[in-house]
């Protein structure tokens, strides 16, 4: 490790960024060197804005992508490098706000009937059960699950933004996990690596078995597994569940943010689903094909 990357380390720790924007922020620099084949303590702030705009143009990055990356570079020259933000700007641009494609009931059933083996399957169906982030998921242990009859909740060791949070969880949720546990057995991590007990699950595998999974269903909507998110939000909204707790569950850090779960929400939700709202395993349509 370079004393200048060690720098960027230390300053990203001490900050209490959470692992993956740490890991989010170094690549982006990195990058950003190999691009120019030099340190990046001696590029301008021209040379900087120049490589972003070869992101957009050529890459094709989301603006979202776009601006993570000048994130890292606002962070580096002026948190590492004590550089003066007016003397040396890195741009931002607004990111552009688009609703989500939600997959309908119907659609998440004949996902669950596609999905390749049992440990997807059930990934695949705690996604919606619960809510949670694809990370969240991951590196979810068999100790974070609590299911006496008065709790029936799902414990988020410091999620998004390095918050716990506690998530309610339904029977048919508990009912998937019990399946999981007598068939694997898991001791500590509830999804292990492939390469041994030791490790939690890759969040690309996840990936892979949503979309093979959809490819399998026929389904063409856009967007990956956090579409099943964006479901249980949507889903759990139409059910009657207060902003104020869906916000709680989510992790969001802004009620703002789950407000946009609004325009997604219809008003002709099944009966079943209002009687018990958290139970959105319950209120899909009778899955085949398993």
């Amino acid at each position: 490790m370079t004393p200048l990357r060690r720098r960027m380390l230390d300053a990203l720790q001490l900050r209490g960024l959470s692992a993956r924007t740490t890991d989010a922020y170094l690549d982006a620099v990195a990058r950003l060197a190999r691009h120019y084949r030099r340190i990046p303590d001696a590029l301008s702030a021209n040379e900087v804005q120049q490589y972003l705009l070869h992101l957009l143009r050529e890459r094709k990055l989301s603006r979202s992508s776009l601006n993570q990356y000048g994130c890292a570079y606002r962070f580096f020259y002026g948190t590492v490098l004590g550089l003066d933000g007016a003397a040396f700007q890195i741009p931002l641009g607004p990111a552009c706000q688009k609703l989500p494609e939600l997959l309908s009931r119907e659609e998440i059933a004949r996902l669950f009937a596609a999905a390749s083996h049992a440990k997807s399957r059930t990934f695949l169906m705690l996604a919606y059960g619960t809510g949670l982030r694809l990370s969240e998921l991951c590196r979810l242990r068999v100790q974070d699950i609590d299911s006496h009859a008065d709790r029936m909740c799902v414990r988020v060791v410091q999620g998004k933004g390095a918050k716990d949070r506690y998530v309610p969880m339904s029977a048919a949720v508990l009912t998937v996990l019990r399946d999981w546990w007598r068939l694997t057995h898991p001791s500590e991590w509830l999804f292990v690596g492939r390469t041994g007990s030791d490790q939690p699950m890759a969040i690309q595998s996840a990936q892979r078995w949503y979309r093979g999974a959809c490819a399998h269903a026929g389904i063409t909507k856009q967007g990956g597994i956090h579409s099943l998110r964006h479901a249980y939000a949507t889903h759990l909204l139409e059910a009657g569940v207060d902003l104020y707790s869906l916000q709680q569950w989510l992790g969001h850090r802004h009620v703002s943010t789950t407000t946009r779960y609004l325009h997604l929400a219809r008003p002709d939700v099944p009966d079943g689903a209002r009687r018990e709202p958290l139970n959105l395993l319950g209120a899909l349509p009778p899955i085949t094909g398993r």
